[in-house]
């Protein structure tokens, strides 16, 4: 069946939103080609998943598209926070935190940070992106069956526009189809969790008069708690146009018919507190919060990502976040796979490294939403009552405890309870500015398509040299720098804090030691200092990262 396909892709990736369009902008920048699809006729009208993380953001900035993303995101720059009041009328109401960033201290850590883009902002910049790099994206196209076998994948895709179907032969699926994943349920894979937490209707709606009301309280998000009338509102453009959140309660036997736009104006008058509030209701959609992970990330061939794979209480925008995170981990790993300098076992470890960290993430999410108290959110004993506390550590600190990393700390948590990002392995690698032919850039700037290897320009361990002949004869693209010689740290960035511009000491090493960085920024392995055999040894930990044995 598959030698009679209309189509031939290595990568064949199946729903076009956050996620999926991030897949394919990730596959584009690594140069594996692919199609998508996706049964919807355009990118998201509604405005969702606003919160991009400082991790998004740092996978986004390599990928080049962070200044599209900013500039698509302008009108809402200056909002910060999340307010908390029975209504708006007055000065009235509690920030449960007032700045993303208070004292600018993110900076230490990364070389950019939040940015709130709504959704319908950012997949078209994703789009955009994605199709540069020739990415073959297609909307109003649906999947309809798919059969693997041992070689790939055969599909049958419905042309909803043309109603016609055609055949698409591929090495490997991934399916980003949402939390009601079809290819998830056509594999028979299950999840755990606790399952729906609560439900709402998003409303987006014009109001001239509200910019008054909320005067200069440019929030993220408010919570309004008037028990009549409680929900979320989040502006748009700080203007006329708002978006509120409406609790839905279906079981209680509640109908998505019954959130007429009557009952919606009434709904948004009172929780606002302004009886007479201009209300023109330009949109609703029904979406349900929920704790739930795939028991498996994937099946032979076909791997699952974001919401197909995991879904979160929206407080915090974990969600979105980690199933980007998702889509980052796999694409290098794909990319290595069919580029042929890695084994097919790396793509196991797509599911060993990323579901552990969305067990960890959700409940945290969870947590979260306990903790503010969101609208709608009655938790049943034992949901949220995780660990809390603050979240750099969640979004910035999650380490791979096992995968394709040499010498992580199984004992480790997953999502540790102090931000550590000292070059251990398993961890996002630490960020220094450094100079490159007088060009200044981040550590994180050199993690993309291959391998890195840092080493000290005047250490004698023969570091360089040996990542050289390494990847010369075994075909691994593995790129090597001396810090001193092709790179400097840039100590003017460093200002009073200097001494952590020490870039060994930052990466948990002497001078005499290496560090290995996988393409997504992780540490694979480091050398605490100077080796007798530092070919061989590459040699050997490359073989185990890779799974290339």
């Amino acid at each position: 069946m598959h030698q009679e396909a209309d189509h031939r892709v290595p990568v064949l990736i199946v729903g076009g939103s956050l996620v999926g369009l991030s897949t394919s902008l990730f596959l584009g920048r690594l140069g594996v080609p692919h199609l998508l699809v996706e049964r919807h006729s355009d990118t998201s009208v509604h405005p969702r998943g606003r919160g991009n993380n400082v991790r998004t953001m740092e996978l986004y900035r390599v990928a080049g598209i962070e200044p599209d993303i900013k500039q698509a995101a302008a009108l809402l720059a200056g909002n910060h926070g999340i307010l908390q009041t029975r209504t708006l009328v007055g000065d009235a109401g509690e920030w449960l935190f007032k700045h993303i960033d208070p004292g600018g201290g993110l900076a230490r850590f990364s070389p950019t940070g939040w940015c709130l883009c709504s959704q319908n902002d950012l997949e078209p910049v994703l789009l955009k992106g994605a199709r540069a790099l020739g990415g073959d994206v297609r909307f109003s196209h649906e999947l309809e069956s798919f059969e693997q076998d041992a070689d790939g994948v055969t599909a049958v895709v419905l042309d909803r526009g043309r109603d016609e179907r055609f055949t698409v032969r591929a090495d490997y699926l991934v399916a980003a189809d949402g939390p009601r994943s079809p290819v998830r349920r056509r594999l028979g894979i299950g999840h755990s969790g606790p399952g729906d937490l609560f439900a709402n209707v998003s409303v987006t709606f014009r109001s001239k008069l509200l910019a008054d009301v909320v005067g200069d309280r440019r929030f993220i998000c408010c919570y309004l708690t008037d028990p009549e009338a409680d929900g979320a509102l989040l502006p748009i453009d700080n203007k006329e146009h708002w978006v509120f959140h409406a609790p839905w309660h279906p079981e209680r036997g509640e109908t998505l018919e019954e959130f007429t736009e009557d009952r919606l104006q009434r709904h948004i008058r009172r929780a606002v507190g302004v009886p007479d509030l201009d209300v023109e209701i330009t949109g609703k959609a029904s979406w349900r919060a929920a704790e739930r992970v795939a028991d498996r990330y994937c099946d032979g061939r076909v791997f699952l990502a974001g919401d197909s794979a995991h879904e979160m209480s929206p407080t915090g925008a974990f969600g979105s976040n980690t199933g980007i995170q998702d889509a980052h981990n796999l694409a290098w790993k794909l990319a290595a796979v069919l580029a042929g300098w890695a084994g097919p076992g790396l793509l196991a470890t797509y599911e060993t490294e990323r579901r552990p960290v969305a067990v960890a993430t959700s409940a945290r999410a969870s947590a979260r939403s306990v903790e503010h108290s969101h609208p709608g959110f009655a938790p049943a004993p034992g949901i949220g009552e995780g660990k809390r506390g603050g979240i750099l550590n969640v979004v910035l600190g999650y380490r791979y405890p096992d995968g394709a990393v040499v010498g992580a700390d199984p004992g480790q948590d997953v999502v540790p309870e102090d931000l550590r990002l000292t070059g251990e392995p398993g961890t996002r690698a630490p960020h220094l500015w450094l100079r490159r032919s007088g060009t200044r850039i981040s550590t994180l700037d050199l993690y993309e398509r291959v391998p890195v290897l840092l080493s000290d320009a005047g250490s004698s361990a023969g570091w360089h040299a040996a990542a050289r002949r390494v990847a010369q004869e075994t075909g691994v693209p593995l790129e090597s720098y001396r810090i001193g010689a092709e790179l400097t740290c840039d100590q003017d960035a460093a200002g009073p804090e200097a001494e952590r511009y020490d870039w060994a000491r930052a990466h948990g090493i002497s001078t005499d030691g290496a560090v290995l960085v996988r393409p997504d920024g992780f540490v694979a392995w480091r050398a605490p200092g100077a080796d007798p055999d530092p070919e061989g040894t590459l040699r050997t930990v490359l073989t185990a990262v890779l799974r290339s044995n």
